[in-house]
């Protein structure tokens, strides 16, 4: 596990975000999640809105030890409590999840906190308790429903805004649209199907990250 004292460090190293499900957990979900750490994916994300909390915990062994074999950090998505549980890296929080500060009071101050922002005003109104932000959904995506794509607007702004915490943009990045969100500004990107669905995962991420400058 990352020591709590470089997990910030970490998180500012981190450039390619992968968010997933378990993938059926056991072998399968062991092997895609080495194959993209190799390919130096910074973080990963466990997400499963349907699991109870007993499945993510077991899930999430195989994302810690995953994680730690490759020196990245692990993100539980909604639950603090399972991340404490898990001894995960930090917990990411939507608009409506539960706000920064209580879960900070909940998981403590070495557990990161992230949180998605969908518009200029709330990446600017975002609580110092936010350890990073997302930006997005930049382009329509699935994994969103009912969320409309805010474009490349909101990202050129978190360029322009003087950099307190990394921020991420978020959604429906792949290859045919990264350097577009990169060419807006974007240095981090968070994903999820542009690897997930690939039919090599390590080779799709790091094709990503070649498609994104250094810092």
């Amino acid at each position: 596990m990352i020591g709590t004292s470089s997990r910030s460090g970490a998180l500012q190293r981190a450039r390619l975000y992968v968010v997933c499900d378990a993938r059926g957990g056991g072998s399968a979900l062991e092997r895609f999640l080495d194959a993209i750490l190799e390919a130096r994916a910074g973080i990963v994300q466990l997400r499963d809105k349907q699991a109870e909390a007993g499945d993510l915990l077991k899930w999430a062994e195989t994302f810690r030890r995953c994680a730690d074999r490759h020196d990245a950090l692990f993100i539980v998505n909604d639950r603090p409590d399972v991340a404490v549980a898990a001894g995960a890296d930090g917990v990411h929080l939507g608009q409506n999840d539960l706000p920064a500060r209580t879960a900070r009071a909940l998981v403590g101050e070495d557990i990161l906190i992230g949180l998605s922002t969908h518009d200029a005003a709330q990446f600017d109104a975002a609580p110092p308790e936010a350890d990073y932000l997302c930006v997005g959904p930049v382009h329509a995506t699935p994994t969103k429903p009912g969320r409309p794509a805010i474009g490349l607007d909101a990202v050129r702004h978190a360029a322009a805004t003087p950099e307190a915490r990394p921020w991420f943009a978020i959604g429906g990045i792949d290859a045919a649209t990264i350097e577009d969100v990169a060419a807006a500004g974007a240095t981090r990107v968070v994903v999820v199907r542009a690897v997930t669905e690939a039919e090599d995962p390590g080779a799709a991420a790091a094709t990503l990250l070649r498609s994104l400058p250094s810092g």
